[in-house]
């Protein structure tokens, strides 16, 4: 029984969409597929729609995308985590994909202190009403 062609696709799909960040290239992803390059670049395209490298760069964008609006990382350290090396390209395809420049973008979005997550217990523990406890008087009688 052979493997469908289409599922050493999505393997290597699989492998860019977990690897983004690492400097993957599309001769590793052939490799993943157990294609040659040229074969697995033209079949890539015509199953998914978009060359094996534009997919890649389009997984990276949108890492970064969601790094700008849920982090206050520095757009340089963004650029680098996501795998690419160069800020003005990055800064560059940023802008062509969402077309706005990378600080634009986050401007756009609350500030991600926003987006910080409490635990459960904490909020039901330090987000009660304090009802005061009546105190206790002696006997009983009026002071």
């Amino acid at each position: 029984m052979s493997t469908h062609p289409s599922r050493h696709l999505l393997r290597a799909r699989d492998l860019a969409d977990r690897r983004y960040a690492e400097p993957l290239t599309v001769d590793d992803l052939a490799r993943e597929a157990g294609w040659s390059t040229a074969h697995f670049a033209r079949e890539f395209r015509r199953v998914f729609g978009e060359t094996p490298h534009r997919f890649l760069l389009s997984r990276r964008m949108e890492r970064a995308a969601a790094l700008l609006r849920d982090t206050d990382r520095p757009v340089t350290e963004i650029c680098h985590a996501v795998g690419l090396s160069s800020l003005g390209s990055f800064t560059a395809r940023f802008t062509r994909v969402y077309g706005v420049p990378p600080t634009t973008y986050r401007a756009t979005f609350p500030p991600a202190q926003r987006h910080l997550r409490i635990p459960a217990c904490v909020t039901m523990a330090y987000g009660r009403p304090q009802t005061a406890v009546p105190e206790k008087h002696g006997s009983g009688s009026a002071a």
